[in-house]
């Protein structure tokens, strides 16, 4: 069974990667809730910022249904008074999210959620490059707004990656977290990776009840960093 379930986690990486496009549903939550050139901190409300791949645009699924949008429905029952956007664009890498997130961080955030790693995984990027990277974005959303609140998501890659490269792949993000001093979630996926009954018809993208866990996973990591 063990096994059945890391080649189904083997597939779900493998489509974040071969979409390699931004979709449609990332799009559409990006254009309705930032203004760009805008400071949203101070015109609205304080920012939750979530940059990442396919997992945060909420691919395959209605964006109001992704985990992100289940986190603002949390915030705004408990009556905290934040914004959240998401930044989630398919196929990303973290190289690609060093080069792009510039051009997000025009919204100001409070708290930003980096959930990038997953597309460098697969395709066997260095791991040195993937730390490099997720480095350099923490650094740049830092010069932003010094007193952000980050918060990383640990991913993982299967033993079928050769535990040569998996054992390192693994040890970044809690490496990145220490030397970078934020938070970490030590895996975003956890719980729905694997499970067939938490993904779509496809095997592959997690279903609305499966972005119900991730959220779950995010909000407990979450909450410590929010102000009421």
């Amino acid at each position: 069974m063990k096994d059945i379930k890391f080649t189904v986690y083997l597939s779900i990486l493998i489509l974040l990667v071969s979409c390699s496009s931004p979709t449609e549903e990332g799009n559409k939550t990006v254009k309705k809730n930032s203004k760009e050139g805008t400071d949203v901190r101070v015109k609205d409300k304080p920012v939750i910022l979530f940059f990442g791949n396919s997992i945060t645009a909420g691919y395959g699924i209605d964006p109001e249904n992704a985990f992100s949008s289940l986190i603002q429905e949390r915030l705004d029952s408990l009556k905290y008074n934040y914004l959240v956007i998401n930044a989630g664009l398919s196929g990303e890498t973290t190289a690609s999210g060093f080069s792009r997130v510039s051009w997000v961080l025009k919204t100001i955030p409070e708290v930003f959620v980096l959930e990038l790693g997953a597309n460098d995984g697969l395709r066997g990027i260095d791991v040195n490059e993937t730390r490099k990277n997720l480095k350099l974005i923490i650094q740049k959303v830092k010069e932003v707004n010094p007193d952000a609140k980050i918060l990383l998501a640990g991913m993982e890659v299967p033993p079928s990656m050769g535990e040569d490269y998996a054992g390192p792949f693994r040890k970044i993000f809690p490496e990145v977290s220490e030397a970078e001093e934020v938070s970490l979630i030590p895996f975003i996926l956890d719980k729905v990776a694997g499970e067939a009954d938490l993904n779509l018809p496809d095997g592959i993208h997690p279903t609305e009840e499966g972005h119900q866990i991730v959220a779950e996973t995010v909000w407990t990591y979450l909450k410590p960093l929010l102000k009421k």
